[in-house]
């Protein structure tokens, strides 16, 4: 059989071991049959944010039912560094493209947080996990991160641990620029990133989170970034100096 045909990687929630059948959703089965036109004993790759990822077959039931037999792992369950994603919300296409992009690099929680200078009014959560699941199943994740639901600015500290770092993209002040920041880091333990609005974190926010021992502010060069584009910057840095990237 063909070996591209294994690279199609779905996410599921079941339970993975030899033997069992997971049924596919809906919309996994009109993928599999319509759009990629697989086949009965075509063979897909599960993954479950647990159990690693295993090798399963295609069994149609009917036009409207599928099942997926699993048969044997492919890569065994990995931790991957933990970092998460603080971003001020912004419109749908630049906010899906952050959810996809971030998965893509690795994050394991995406929260947004709605600032004083946020434009914007609802955050379709759910949306943006599907887009998380769709670049976990592209990128070869082996995990999906948790969408959060948006937090205020004035809330976002009030429970957090002090031992998760983050490093925030202040783009004013005497901040650092991010490689220099960064460098001087020793790589480990949970952080966290954070970009802001497209207008920018007001300076009593800036102020704030200056005053905190765990904050190291930074720059992201000379340009103006788009919010997406920041946020993808930023964790390409910290991927690149404190992540998985030499692995």
């Amino acid at each position: 059989m063909n070996d591209n045909r294994t690279r199609i990687r779905l996410f599921v929630d079941y339970d993975l071991e030899q033997g069992c059948a997971v049924p596919a959703t809906q919309d996994q089965h009109n993928y599999l049959r319509r759009v990629m036109r697989r086949k009965d004993g075509d063979t897909v790759a599960l993954f479950n944010g647990r159990q690693g990822e295993w090798r399963a077959s295609i069994a149609y039931e009917s036009k409207s039912r599928c099942m997926m037999v699993v048969h044997q792992t492919l890569r065994p369950q990995r931790t991957p560094p933990d970092v998460w994603l603080l971003f001020a919300p912004v419109k749908a296409t630049p906010m899906n493209n952050i959810a996809r992009m971030s998965t893509e690099l690795g994050v394991g929680r995406i929260c947004p947080v709605l600032t004083e200078h946020t434009n914007v009014a609802r955050v379709n959560t759910a949306r943006l996990r599907v887009n998380a699941v769709e670049a976990a199943e592209q990128s070869t994740r082996l995990n999906i991160p948790i969408v959060e639901e948006p937090v205020r600015f004035a809330d976002l500290l009030k429970d957090w641990d002090p031992a998760r770092r983050i490093i925030l993209c202040a783009e004013a002040g005497q901040a650092e620029p991010v490689p220099d920041a960064l460098s001087q880091i020793s790589p480990g333990g949970p952080w966290a990133v954070m970009t802001g609005p497209e207008g920018g974190f007001s300076e009593s926010e800036l102020d704030g989170m200056a005053k905190l021992p765990f904050v190291t502010a930074v720059r992201l060069g000379p340009r103006i970034l788009r919010a997406d584009t920041a946020a993808a910057a930023v964790l390409v840095c910290w991927q690149n100096h404190l992540g998985d990237w030499s692995e």
